[in-house]
């Protein structure tokens, strides 16, 4: 969850101290990394779920303020719109006993929070871009009431000078201009947190940017927006140009973007905190009173603020993660590439998926990232979000391959590797996997579901694209909460 912050006028002054800050900062993780500060046991994971508000149409509903109070569950939290929520699941041992309980968990958090939901008119639904958004929603005034909102709104467009030019292809184009970065707000998605140790943070950090793009093709959900069928996973390229603070000649200068895959392999966690300081100029200067290195010399465990609050914008599709939990410094790699949704036991079995096989890549002898290109990740998650399990693939030793096959004839087998090494429990392993399995053979993802079942609608009844996507949407609704993983969902609303 994003920190809360109060709305204030930046100086120029408060820029330099914080930048002097976040150096101090950085210096401190150097020293601590140096001297074997972390504290590592059982690693646990974490996860975070994005949600829309729905109205009985299938249309956003901009009561998010008034359905958390209604939720009254501390786990709850506002997103960048007004028809967004988050909730984040407490974090557990991988393989333990709280693993088991975890899609149970969160089932029963989602429908306690939709039951409150449909006391004031709405529904909540887990679903990467809701389809039924118009332009028409998307403004200044659909921003949450968080002061960080405003303020990220406000330092975005200071430093381009400019609106914000949005153009993605696909079968039905689309180019839009915004003078306000909510069209993010469209962008929901589901974030598994690891923790690692530091010494094994590059490894894992590598392995979770090589599998992107099989990951991204198994998950698409993004098929529409404003009324367009764009790509399968639109939310990549529409979550890349909308939080972009160049404008044109920057870009041209070789600037690099806000949303960044990133541009190498690296070592050490210390790489990529040191890449946010050296590249990306603050937008949310704020400063607070500890002196890092004064807190480490006297024995304590600094919180290192500005380093944190400068990490998260910077908006990796793996984001490193510092915290410190009960006086104790830690480490998380945090993988943010999938959509929400479609199903509670979908989003565990991407989990699972994800967990598994990043364990057996970052154990590798031979890395598979001495065997692949940096580059040839990054487009592979380009290519996955454009056709999803229709994208050719490049992995090493296998060369270009449909991705279904790779996931079938490659990853699934490291998955169930991986999942055993973390101890999880065979039949929860071959139940979760299956789901992965079964979702590759059919071919049928949650964005391959909603166009075939918006072309349905369209051709039988010959309504308008808004209706025919206000059907879809309420049809997914009842999908959704029905819990059937979306490989089982018929066509058709």
């Amino acid at each position: 969850m994003g920190r809360d912050v109060t709305p204030v006028t930046i100086s120029g002054e408060d820029r330099r101290r914080y930048r002097d800050k976040v150096r101090r900062c950085l210096d401190t993780l150097a020293r601590m990394l140096g001297e074997s500060q972390f504290e590592f046991e059982r690693p646990h994971i974490g996860l975070e779920v994005e949600l829309n508000l729905i109205d009985a149409f299938g249309d956003p509903l901009m009561r998010n303020a008034d359905v958390l109070k209604a939720i009254a569950d501390p786990a709850w939290a506002t997103e960048l719109g007004q028809f967004n929520l988050e909730i984040n699941i407490p974090p557990r041992e991988l393989g333990g006993a709280g693993t088991g309980a975890l899609e149970t968990e969160v089932r029963d958090h989602l429908e306690h929070a939709d039951g409150r939901a449909q006391e004031l008119g709405g529904h909540l639904v887990m679903i990467g871009i809701l389809p039924t958004l118009r332009r028409s929603d998307i403004g200044e005034e659909t921003l949450s009431a968080n002061g960080r909102y405003k303020m990220l709104n406000d330092q975005i467009f200071a430093a381009r000078g400019e609106e914000l030019n949005i153009e993605i292809d696909g079968p039905e184009p689309m180019c839009m201009h915004t003078d306000n970065i909510t069209p993010e707000a469209a962008c929901t998605s589901v974030q598994f947190h690891l923790q690692v140790s530091p010494e094994e943070f590059g490894a894992y950090w590598n392995a979770a940017q090589a599998i992107a793009g099989p990951q991204v093709a198994l998950a698409a959900n993004s098929p529409f927006l404003f009324g367009h069928r764009l790509h399968q996973e639109t939310r990549i390229s529409l979550f890349e140009q909308s939080t972009d603070t160049r404008p044109e000649e920057l870009k041209t200068q070789g600037v690099r973007p806000r949303v960044w895959f990133g541009e190498r392999w690296i070592t050490s966690v210390f790489d990529l905190f040191e890449e946010n300081t050296r590249y990306f100029p603050a937008l949310l200067p704020l400063c607070e009173d500890e002196d890092p290195l004064a807190v480490l010399d006297a024995g304590g465990i600094p919180e290192l603020a500005e380093l944190s609050l400068h990490n998260g914008t910077v908006y990796r599709w793996n984001r490193p993660i510092y915290a410190v939990v009960k006086g104790r410094p830690h480490l998380r790699v945090e993988n943010r590439v999938l959509p929400a949704g479609p199903t509670v036991a979908d989003v565990v079995a991407n989990g699972a998926f994800y967990y598994g096989l990043v364990r057996m890549l970052a154990e590798e002898e031979r890395p598979l990232w001495t065997r692949m290109s940096f580059q040839s990740a990054e487009e592979n998650l380009h290519r996955a979000a454009r056709d999803g399990l229709d994208s050719t693939l490049y992995w090493p030793g296998l060369g270009e391959v449909p991705s279904a096959e790779l996931v079938l004839r490659r990853l699934l087998p490291l998955a169930h590797q991986g999942l055993d090494l973390w101890g999880v429990d065979p039949a929860r392993r071959d139940r979760l996997l299956g789901i992965i399995e079964r979702r590759a053979v059919s071919g049928q993802t949650g964005a391959s579901w909603q166009i075939q079942t918006v072309d349905a609608v369209e051709a039988s009844s010959g309504v308008s694209r808004h209706e025919a996507l206000r059907r879809m949407t309420r049809r997914y609704t009842e999908l959704m909460y029905s819990g059937d993983p979306v490989h089982t969902w018929p066509i058709g609303a």
